[in-house]
């Protein structure tokens, strides 16, 4: 069993922008509306990089961002943990057009922003980190897989680390494949200790548990369709600030069971 500390947290999704607007409707879900994911944009990225990113990077960071302006701590003070399921499809799209083209116009930029990692590589280069940083992916479980990587990594370390997990819609033909969802992203600053505003997680793998699920219909299904979006009944959990546990699907028919504590 592992247990850290959330400290503070980044959030974005449809009708969702940011976290202190969105706890009340978190731990009330009747007040929730659905709508457009907000435009993201970074604050901290330098003018030049920030005209290179694509939306999925920005998605990514803004989170991030939010997480670390609620916090004492620095951004260049934290390790890193990145988990998307898809990573920036709409990078790999633009390259797959290009190559059926006679020309093959594949930019060099565009081919720099493919890798898996490129959001975790714009943040160390926005928040001058030289951190360690380990981009995660596990299908369906690549929240569940980036929160045990995050845990695992302050049980050896002792030094806090900032979760970051986003999923961008993905564009067709591609879509057909992975499903349709909306932008969704979230962040959890996570201490070995406590602070004076965390709320504490503890952490265990088990089997035969029924996840959780949310009581809105509409979080539900942006729950079930987008990977990062697997993490809001523990969001939901941390907005009502009640003891309680979460069940969290994994892989190989086991689960992420998550008691909420307040420290």
């Amino acid at each position: 069993m592992s247990v850290v500390h959330v400290d503070t947290v980044g959030l974005v999704g449809p009708g969702m922008a940011g976290w202190s607007g969105s706890i009340h409707m978190l731990a009330d879900d009747s007040c929730y509306r659905d709508g457009d994911t907000p435009r993201c944009a970074s604050a901290l990225l330098p003018a030049n990089e920030r005209r290179r990113v694509s939306s999925t990077v920005r998605l990514a960071l803004q989170v991030g961002e939010e997480a670390m302006a609620q916090s004492s701590l620095d951004c260049d003070s934290v390790c890193l943990v990145f988990a998307t399921r898809d990573g920036d499809t709409e990078i790999a799209d633009k390259i797959c057009t290009a190559l059926t083209l006679t020309e093959r116009p594949v930019s060099p930029t565009q081919f720099h922003n493919s890798v898996h990692n490129a959001a975790a590589g714009y943040w160390a280069i926005a928040a001058h980190s030289r951190m360690p940083s380990t981009t995660v992916s596990a299908y369906g479980a690549s929240f569940v897989a980036g929160l045990m990587e995050a845990c695992a990594q302050l049980q050896v370390e002792g030094k806090p680390v900032l979760l970051v997990a986003y999923d961008h819609p993905v564009p067709a033909p591609l879509a057909a494949c992975a499903g349709v969802y909306p932008a969704f992203a979230l962040a959890m600053l996570l201490c070995p200790q406590a602070t004076a505003q965390s709320t504490a997680l503890r952490i265990q793998t088990v089997s035969g548990q029924t996840a959780s699920r949310m009581d809105n219909d509409g979080l539900e299904r942006l729950r079930m369709s987008n990977p990062a979006a697997c993490a809001l009944p523990l969001l939901r959990a941390l907005a009502m600030g009640t003891p309680g546990r979460v069940v969290l699907p994994h892989v190989n028919e086991l689960q992420l069971a998550v008691d909420v504590e307040r420290e």
